[in-house]
């Protein structure tokens, strides 16, 4: 078996707010748009969001009305970590944690989206 990760689909509560933070103020291009679902260029992986009433109806599945703990993050690799957080700052990003320097070298901040859900800002390790 040769698995890839093709994309990433977050649940939103708000399609407009949502749409505006990963289009309007992360920068990322509109890949692709079919109603609340929506993808995002990334590089190799896609980022896509769709609200929760619309993947229930979609797919069936029992899909929590709000998140009550984190149970992963999003990480976006930059080239200057500390401006990048400057200019989310400048825009009303909820910043979680300030950037600092881990022992292995990478630079690491963390930020909220508009459900909350935790995304890294990071430098690259390559």
């Amino acid at each position: 078996m040769n698995l890839k990760l093709r994309y990433v689909i977050l649940y939103v509560s708000n399609h407009e707010k949502s749409k505006h933070f990963y289009n309007e103020i992360l920068g990322l291009p509109i890949r692709g748009e079919h109603g609340t679902y929506i993808e995002f260029e990334t590089g190799s992986t896609i980022l896509s969001i769709n609200t929760r009433e619309s993947v229930k109806e979609i797919t069936g599945l029992n899909i929590a009305e709000s998140k009550t703990s984190q149970t992963f993050e999003l990480g976006f690799v930059v080239e200057d970590v500390k401006e990048t957080i400057e200019n989310l700052r400048k825009q009303d990003v909820q910043i979680l944690v300030e950037p600092i320097e881990k022992p292995w070298g990478q630079v690491v901040a963390y930020v909220a989206d508009p459900d909350g859900h935790y995304i890294e800002i990071c430098s690259s390790l390559d």
